[in-house]
């Protein structure tokens, strides 16, 4: 078990710090199960899902030709597994979870700030999956039970019955959570094969009713090669890195259970750019299919599905969308926020009540909103989240990397006074760095279209940087922390091993 760390005796008071519960303690060593196939089938559930398929069909619905759109994909998922294999050698080192790793860099009380941006977008992305889960139950109830369903009466611009699969949906991703995270690794390592296997199906069903795969593959770009290729490719880049950008943050939350760093890493390698590339690459061309067959983009999965004539394929399909977004949505966005919210006052709130909060506020954000068009999906949502998860994924890869060396005093993360305690539970160097980070990566945010920001920028010097909104965060903040703890440095930590 090289590069793992066995618990020192000085943790024995980490209950009655105040500073824990049974839920951010460290794992102990013999507690540590997770092997290289359930690292890869995390992330099989969690790549084989709706939301990617928006993430690539919306490529081909900004005017990009297949190739093109893969091309992105491929790029950014490379780009954004970098810092997630950096953030995740601490939780398979320490076996801490996200915000009892953020302490460490931004102190016990700070790490809050950072636990809750982070909270934040991922209550975010599990509405956005709960709302697409509850359309296709919706879809799936109106094929069986018929048209008194589908054509239910209206509230708020949407039938009843789909704010009631919505419900229905959000609390079944509660129901698979709760018990722990032991019955969520059996379900994602059935889930994930069965989702693949389907979505072929698919591809081969569109390739057949479009009279073969040439009409799949030609589909021309209406952008060229040219300038106004390269002008939305950048953003674009950026939203495909911003995708799994909380991911490179909280992956700690399960690389706490790996048996060792090897499995971990053998596992994401395998997992994140193979089968996301494979599934985008079905993806991509389903989308290009629905232009040869219908004149026209079809992005949303859900829809393309309820066009299609065959009952039982339908039910099918549309059965494969609710295990693949529970694949996705638990792991990467129910667990996380429910550790953050817990790290707010841990006596108090459980992951179990973690949960349920997170569920209470992905609501309150309306997700429908979210998903209103692809250009909204991508320019304002992925590349704002980007920008902002870069740069706390830039303070906290700097200070563990650069300046600690990946040496951290375990219990000294549980202590109120202790080394991490900083300033008054702060540390200012780290939170410089993460205001400089996030207003020059989001200090230009435009939106092109109708969109929440200005066409010329929020603040239109930086405009040209929104479109690198990712790297720009996490280099800016991985560099200032770095400078700041060289011209400003902390005292030392006596009991780092």
């Amino acid at each position: 078990m090289a590069g793992e760390m066995d618990l020192p005796g000085g943790l024995a008071g980490v209950a009655e710090s105040g500073l824990s519960n049974p839920d951010l303690a460290p794992v102990a060593p013999q507690a540590r199960t997770w092997g290289t196939y359930n690292y890869a089938a995390l992330w099989i559930g969690m790549a084989h899902n709706v939301t990617t398929y928006l993430l690539a069909s919306a490529l081909i619905g900004l005017g990009m030709s297949w190739e093109q759109a893969l091309l992105t994909i491929a790029l950014g998922n490379c780009l954004v597994l970098i810092p997630i294999l950096l953030t995740s050698d601490v939780g398979a080192r320490y076996g801490i979870p996200f915000p009892i790793f953020a302490r460490a860099s931004f102190g016990v009380r700070g790490a809050n700030i950072a636990a809750l941006l982070r909270a934040g977008v991922a209550c975010g992305w599990f509405g956005i999956d709960v709302w697409i889960g509850g359309e296709a139950i919706y879809r799936l109830v109106g094929r069986l039970a018929g048209r008194g369903w589908s054509d239910s009466s209206l509230i708020g611009g949407h039938p009843l019955t789909l704010w009631l699969s919505f419900a229905a949906f959000l609390a079944l991703n509660l129901l698979l959570v709760l018990p722990g995270l032991s019955l969520l690794r059996r379900f994602e390592n059935v889930a994930a094969p069965a989702v693949l296997l389907v979505a072929i199906a698919a591809l081969i069903w569109i390739a057949i009713k479009a009279g073969g795969f040439g009409p799949l593959i030609s589909q021309p770009s209406r952008l060229g090669w040219g300038r106004r290729f390269w002008t939305v490719f950048a953003p674009s880049l950026m939203a495909m890195v911003a995708f799994w950008a909380p991911l490179s943050l909280n992956m700690p939350d399960f690389t706490r259970f790996a048996s060792s760093q090897r499995a971990q890493r053998r596992g994401q390698l395998v997992g994140l750019p193979t089968t996301m590339t494979l599934f985008s690459l079905l993806a991509v061309l389903i989308a290009s299919g629905s232009a040869a067959l219908y004149g026209t983009v079809i992005w949303d999965p859900v829809a393309l599905t309820a066009r299609v004539g065959q009952p039982v394929v339908v039910v099918v399909a549309l059965a494969t969308i609710v295990v693949a977004t529970l694949a996705v949505n638990i792991p990467a966005n129910l667990v996380s926020p429910a550790y953050d919210f817990s790290n707010l006052r841990p006596t108090l709130i459980s992951f179990r009540a973690g949960a349920v909060l997170t569920a209470a506020i992905a609501v309150l954000i309306q997700p429908w909103r979210l998903l209103a068009s692809p250009h909204l999906y991508i320019f304002a949502w992925l590349e704002f989240v980007g920008g902002a998860l870069g740069a706390v994924v830039g303070v906290q890869i700097g200070h563990y990397w650069l300046i600690r060396r990946r040496q951290l005093s375990l219990p000294g993360l549980y202590e109120r006074e202790g080394p991490y305690h900083y300033t008054g539970g702060f540390n200012l160097r780290a939170l410089a760095a993460l205001a400089l980070g996030a207003v020059l990566a989001l200090g230009g945010a435009y939106s092109s279209t109708s969109g929440p920001f200005p066409t010329e920028g929020l603040l239109p010097p930086l405009r040209r940087l929104y479109d690198y909104s990712w790297g720009v965060g996490i280099v800016v903040s991985a560099a200032v922390i770095y400078l700041l703890h060289r011209l400003f440095p902390s005292p030392p930590v006596s009991d780092e091993r």
